[in-house]
């Protein structure tokens, strides 16, 4: 039974609604005790952006947090607060009513509220100041967001339980159940024997890559953690980068904001640990039998006979339309979430004969929204979601300040024991060299067939045994390998689930880690990058066997069989292959084998279930996910399969030919979800915010597309982390826009060049290198708007237009972008007074100097500084200017086409830090300066004394001039010609 139902039954208290708590009206809070303690914090950003947080004990760093996050995700904090309670229709329209009414149905908030109640009392306090500091930064968070103005939102305000509520949304899909619903629908149309034919990973699921190196396998003998958490990739982004810092505990580590602490991710500096979805099954669905009682109640129909069932009325209100009653009803399994309202028509004829409504397979008027007159029996789907958090009141809350608090793996192993949902697999490592493969979370003990499909409510068969869980699996990672992977494949965690991941990712991970004994955390870049597409052997194995090809097929065949099956960006026959896999799954879902659940007989175009569920009920994706599978044994025989993979090679070959294949990043492309359309600055390069990048469903680099639906990916690497236990400093993190969730802030899409290429940002944690920052609240005049006001914010360098950009094969992407004064004065001031940088002859400037001198360049004709960008972090100052207009001009004899540059790498590279690095930004310097007919030949001034930068120009071909004598320095003048270069 679930637990506390009984209490909403006649006689009990009132049930709560999402307003409040039990006793309390709409915006009263509970007794905080110990929340209501707080005190002073920092405030400190790194280059990125990224918060690092200083207090002086947990309570005041969890309120911090709560503060620093609503100033950088105001918008997105309010949105997973408005999605928790299920009002989000009330700003954003009628497409969101379908989520509304689940979490309404499924009790997310009121669940939430009872999970807080058994909280520890510490814990408690700890998730409530987290609340209290998010409501002391709503509002100035707001005023930075455009969206609130766009919507005509005003910030609201966080109860204690909030975070729980916020994570359960979050998760609530997590493990997938709709799925249960597919199996349903392929056994009822092509058989028992046929459920679990498209087992795979499906689109709703969400997975990860995650590894382990011990000692023996790493250059510093510490064992190194490294991965990404493959989740439906949200623009502001799931994960927060951030440092949490007190005399208790110093933790750098990924965030999801609105929750407090670091559940999946973090390094402490003594242990880190990193999760990925365990692919379990722990959440049930029930086919229910429901009536209407006399007086306008509902009955469902348990293993004991008919009872009372919890039953409400709530209403969605919807911006620009008329609001939608949605009645909760929850029976002794759980809250009903499939099924139209059972009540209408009974209720219009109360005191007749009770209705029966009763479970059914096809789609009826009940199912439909109509109901049946009084008396009249009508058969529908009503199906209820038992979960763990329902049944138990317990979410695993109390696990969160554990981990920060945790030294060693032993630590993070006892913390985890309390860990509920959802269900994970953990590696950790600590300092020492233990090591943690374990599972983490709440499995119940119950039938098999649970696992499966949806079971009837009324059979004893199919309870849930008690409060017994299943035990939870664990190994060792000490080993002649050295290495754990975990990648949502069949391995740890195979007694707990029913579908998993193909093993390519999982198996390639240990194949490219097996290579080296002297791993580095700098080189798990190349692991994360993977782009072998394992999976496509199959159809590849099948291509090569096509009968009777015509020449442009045969063609098509030599070209796919000599493929090395990455899916690299820049790769055609990657797109080739693309073209082709979607032709056959077109052809599957078209074939009379799989007729049943195709075309018109779709289970995605059934009126039985809500339409939030479409995505897990859609055949096409579900042949596109499995096609490896369908290809191999089962569906149909080889010759047929033989036979309709020759047709789609024909097709694509004849459709190649008209159209060559564009590269694959050109196709692939991120297409992140947003609660609104996006409200970046006008003029921003389209392509920068959706980057098209390498990879594929089931490369170690999983940018998931649809086979057979789009190229467009929405899932994939939601972040990206290796955390080092030799020195934590050497830790590297990226996400795939940044840290700032305000559109057109210098900090909101800063990391997607980076992200898109695979590289990594450094951890800091010298606290010397980060930049103090005051939390204060921004000052509006009355006749600005929100967004006004967010709109003219600095944009950042790799936002802005570029007046040249160029791709260096085995360096990146250059871009020079114009230098703006105010928002680069404090990058360039950290550059030019450095030591290396005196000839430059600013070392004694302040920041406000150094932003006059550019304000001073900016308006010059004959002057222009520009930042060189490298895949969008700033990597050199780049200035040029006509010789004839500056005192170099004085020195020598100027020509007519002469063009002078002065160059400064930034600190962050260093001299070394990547071999050929000062040649490749002049590669794309000079092509740039050539790019002008007008300039014939350009012209630098290097200090004499440095040998090394002169050798450099030679090599590069510039020709040595004389020396001459300037105030700040003896200069050796060097000329490039176009003639020297083969432009002539």
């Amino acid at each position: 039974m679930t637990a506390d139902v009984d209490r909403e039954r006649p006689g009990a208290r009132p049930a709560e609604g999402p307003g409040g708590g039990p006793g309390e009206q709409p915006g009263e809070r509970p007794d905080r005790g110990a929340g209501e303690e707080s005190g002073g914090y920092e405030l400190f950003r790194d280059d990125w952006g990224i918060p690092h947080l200083r207090a002086a004990d947990a309570l005041a760093l969890a309120r911090a947090q709560g503060h620093a996050t609503a100033l950088d995700r105001a918008w997105q904090l309010e949105t997973e607060r408005h999605r928790m309670l299920g009002t989000s229709a009330s700003h954003l329209g009628a497409e969101a009513v379908d989520w509304d009414r689940f979490v309404r149905r499924a009790r997310i908030a009121d669940t939430a509220r009872r999970c807080f109640d058994r909280l520890a009392p510490e814990t408690a306090a700890w998730v409530t100041a987290y609340a209290d500091g998010v409501n002391e930064g709503l509002a100035e968070g707001a005023e930075r967001a455009p969206e609130f103005a766009a919507v005509g939102l005003a910030p609201g305000r966080w109860e204690p339980w909030t975070p729980l509520g916020v994570w359960l949304s979050t998760h609530i899909l997590f493990a997938g159940f709709p799925t249960k619903l597919w199996r349903e629908e392929v056994a009822r149309r092509l058989g028992e024997d046929r459920m679990t034919l498209f087992a795979t990973d499906g689109p709703g699921t969400a997975g990860s890559n995650g590894w382990l190196l011990t000692g023996a396998r790493t250059a510093t003998g510490a064992p190194l953690l490294a991965g990404d958490p493959h989740r439906f990739i949200e623009d502001p982004g799931v994960y927060q980068q951030i440092r949490l810092a007190c005399p208790e505990f110093d933790v750098v580590g990924l965030a999801v904001p609105g929750i407090p602490g670091l559940a999946h991710f973090g390094h402490t500096g003594h242990v880190a640990w990193a999760i990925t979805n365990a692919m379990a099954d722990y959440q049930d669905l029930y086919r229910e039998r429901l009536r209407r009682t006399p007086d306008g109640g509902v009955e469902a129909l348990g293993p004991d006979g008919w009872y009372r069932a919890h039953a409400h009325t709530e209403t969605i209100e919807v911006a620009g339309a008329e609001p939608e009653q949605v009645e909760v009803v929850e029976t002794d399994r759980g809250p009903v979430i499939i099924g139209g309202d059972p009540g209408a028509g009974a209720r219009a004829g109360a005191g007749a004969e009770t209705a029966d409504v009763a479970a059914g397979g096809e789609a009826s008027d009940a199912a439909e929204g109509a109901h049946p007159e009084s008396g009249e029996a009508a058969d529908g789907t009503f199906i209820s979601l038992r979960y763990p958090p329902r049944v138990t009141g317990e979410l695993g809350f109390d696990v969160l300040p554990a981990l920060l608090r945790a030294r060693t793996v032993a630590d993070v192993d006892t913390a985890l024991d309390r860990w509920v949902e959802p269900v994970n697999v953990v590696l950790a490592a600590d300092t020492a060299g233990s090591t943690l493969h374990r599972v983490a979370g709440h499995v119940p003990v119950r039938p098999y067939a649970n696992r499966l499909r949806v079971v009837p409510a009324e059979d004893p068969a199919y309870a849930w045994r008690g409060g017994e869980t299943v035990p939870l699996p664990r190994t060792e990672v000490n080993g002649s390998a050295g290495i754990a992977v975990m990648a949502n494949e069949r391995g740890l965690a195979a007694p707990l689930g029913v579908e998993f991941a193909p093993p390519h990712r999982a198996r390639r991970i240990r194949e490219l880690l097996g290579g080296d004994t002297d791993w580095t955390s700098d080189a798990q870049a190349a692991v994360h990058t993977d782009t072998l597409l394992a999976s496509s052997r199959q159809l590849l194995s099948l291509l090569a066997w096509a009968p009777a090809l015509g020449p442009a097929a045969d063609r098509l065949r030599d070209r796919l069989l000599r493929w090395d099956r990455h899916m690299d960006a820049d790769s055609t026959d990657a797109t080739l292959y693309a073209r082709l896999r979607t032709d056959v799954v077109h052809r599957l879902a078209a074939h009379p084998a799989l007729k049943g659940v195709t075309g018109a007989d779709d289970p995605w175009r059934s009126a039985a279930y809500p339409a939030l569920f479409r995505p897990w009920l859609a055949a096409v994706p579900r042949i596109g996910y499995a096609l490896e599978s369908l290809l191999t044994v089962g569906l149909l025989p080889y010759e047929d399969r033989l036979a309709l993979v020759a047709a789609s090679a024909e097709a694509v070959a004849a459709a190649a030919d008209e159209t060559p294949p564009a590269p694959w990043g050109e196709l692939h492309r991120l297409s992140p979800w947003q609660a609104l359309p996006d409200l970046a600055p006008d003029g921003v390069d389209a392509q920068a915010i959706r980057p098209g990048v390498a990879g594929d469903h089931d490369c170690v680099l999983s940018t998931s597309s649809v086979p057979g639906v789009t190229d467009l990916f929405a899932r994939g690497p939601a972040a990206r982390y290796v955390w080092d236990l030799a020195r934590r400093e050497d830790s590297r993190w990226a996400v795939p826009f940044g840290a700032s969730g305000v559109p057109g802030s210098a900090h909101h899409r800063d990391q997607t060049p980076l992200w898109a290429r695979g590289a990594l940002a450094p951890v800091v944690t010298d606290w010397n290198l980060l930049h103090r920052t005051t939390p204060h609240r921004t000052a509006h005049h009355p006749e600005e708007t929100p967004a006004m006001t967010a709109a003219t914010e600095p944009v950042a360098p790799a936002l802005r237009p570029a007046v040249h950009e160029q791709k260096i094969e085995g360096f990146g992407t250059v871009r020079l972008v114009p230098v703006d004064p105010a928002a680069d004065a404090e990058l360039l001031h950290g550059w030019v007074t450095e030591e290396r940088a005196r000839f430059w002859g600013m070392a004694d400037h302040t920041r406000e100097q150094v932003r006059e001198i550019y304000e001073f360049v900016d308006s010059l004709p004959t002057h222009h500084a520009y930042l060189a960008l490298r895949d969008g972090v700033p990597a050199a100052l780049f200035q040029t200017y006509e010789p004839d207009a500056d005192p170099v001009g004085e020195c020598y004899d100027v020509r007519p086409g002469d063009f002078g540059i002065h160059l400064l790498i930034a600190p962050a590279e260093g001299e070394g830090a990547v071999k050929g690095y000062t040649e490749a930004l002049l590669t794309a310097f000079i092509a740039y300066v050539f790019s002008d007919p007008a300039h014939l030949r350009v012209v630098v001034e290097p200090d004499a004394r440095n040998e090394k930068a002169l050798a450099r120009m030679v090599r590069v071909g510039f020709e040595l001039g004389p020396e001459i004598k300037k105030p700040e320095k003896t200069a050796r003048l060097a000329f490039l010609t176009r003639a020297a270069l083969g432009l002539a």
